[in-house]
């Protein structure tokens, strides 16, 4: 008869062994653990990890032990897919044998096969942006061929927009003309323009300014005094000519 729980034991001292610093106990009934496994640095030395927690099974190692992603880093849904899909075929592999080991092993290959598709995904990204950069500058350059199609979709939009132009600029030269008062409608809303000259010349009054350099030549004007004229008859208009 099987000692189920002497091959756990066991098993478990060689694990602390193999992985001193990543393996923990979490529990002992039922016997539950984690381990801890990185991959090898890739050529940024950049690395993905995952945290295995596995539970032994009553009848462990005749039946598989139950096993899930504890923890990640740097891993993506697709790639934890496949983990899980992993440890469930090993462990169908190995029934009847203690397999821990089996299976950590196996998920830290998994891992550096990550970190290398993870090189090859970002060489393939780049490449992608090349070429679209590409295909954007060729179409800086070149345009879009003219068709017969684009451009009379391009000529409707244009006279549409061009039309909506011409009826803004109607309405508003419509809307001024509304505003516009005549000199009529001006007197009659505002009736201060009516006194207007009239006030103006009442505020003057005597403060009206005379430029008199127009008359400092007067003197010398040679004006002819009719009533100086001995013969000026103011009754007789005629007199003045008579000379």
């Amino acid at each position: 008869m099987t000692d189920y729980g002497e091959e756990q034991r066991n098993e478990l001292e060689a694990l602390e062994s193999i992985y001193p610093d990543s393996f923990t106990v979490l529990s002992e009934s039922p016997p539950s653990f984690t381990i801890t496994v990185t991959s090898e640095a890739g050529e940024n030395d950049e690395t993905v990890q995952t945290t295995l927690k596995f539970t032994y099974s009553e009848k462990y190692p005749d039946e598989a032990p139950l096993y899930e992603i504890f923890s990640q880093e740097n891993l993506e849904d697709n790639d934890i897919s496949d983990i899980l899909k992993l440890l469930a075929l090993q462990a169908e592999e190995n029934l009847g044998m203690v397999m821990i080991f089996t299976l950590v092993t196996a998920v830290q290959e998994k891992l550096n096969e990550i970190v290398d598709q993870i090189k090859t995904r970002r060489e393939e990204e780049k490449k992608q942006k090349e070429k679209e950069a590409e295909e954007a500058e060729k179409q800086l350059f070149h345009g879009t061929p003219v068709t017969i199609e684009n451009f009379l979709n391009w000529k409707a939009k244009f006279d549409a927009e061009l039309l909506e132009i011409k009826k803004k600029r109607m309405k508003e030269e419509e809307q001024a003309g509304k505003n516009k008062l005549s000199g009529k409608q001006l007197f009659e809303t505002d009736h201060n323009l009516d006194t207007s000259d009239i006030k103006f010349l009442e505020d003057a009054g005597n403060n009206v300014e005379v430029d008199e350099s127009l008359f400092q030549e007067m003197d010398d004007l040679e004006l002819e005094d009719d009533e100086d004229d001995p013969d000026y008859n103011p009754a007789d208009p005629e007199s003045d000519s008579a000379d």
